[in-house]
Order: C-alpha cells, then sequence, then structure tokens
C-alpha cells in the first residue's frame, strides 16, 4: 500500500512539473488575445529580439509567431 501511494506522489509531482514545462505557453504575453504573437509583443519581454530574428522564426510568413515558432525563437541558441 505504501508503494502504491509513494507511487502515485511521484506520478503526480512528474506530471505537474511536466505540465508546467511542456509548450510554450504564450498566452500570458499574447496581449491581444489572437493567438499568436507579434514582433512587439516578444519585445514586450524579450527586447533584443531583432526583426530579423523574429521574421526567421516566423516559418510561414504571416508576421505573428505561433506557440512554435516562439518556442523555436526562444530555444535558439545564442549568438
Amino acid at each position: 500500500m505504501k508503494k502504491i501511494i509513494l507511487s502515485s506522489i511521484v506520478v503526480l509531482g512528474l506530471s505537474t512539473a511536466a505540465f508546467a514545462q511542456a509548450g510554450t505557453d504564450i498566452t500570458a504575453l499574447d496581449t491581444d488575445g489572437n493567438g499568436e504573437l507579434s514582433l512587439a509583443e516578444v519585445q514586450a519581454t524579450m527586447p533584443d529580439v531583432t526583426a530579423e530574428q523574429f521574421a526567421a522564426a516566423d516559418l510561414d510568413a504571416n508576421g505573428e509567431l505561433s506557440a512554435t515558432e516562439y518556442a523555436t525563437l526562444t530555444e535558439a541558441p545564442a549568438q
């Protein structure tokens, strides 16, 4: 019984940590609530991001970053 409880606690702890890190939550940055990020929204928290870096991350060239595109931008190695 103790093993089951301990296992449940471990699983819950891991799933909570995984949930916190799973995907990129852009809702806090998405000030206009359209589900994507503009250059201005990105630069509000990452002022060093250039228009060129933003454009390179904007794979579908729609002028905004999806969560996946934003993740690519934030995971890019520093230059």
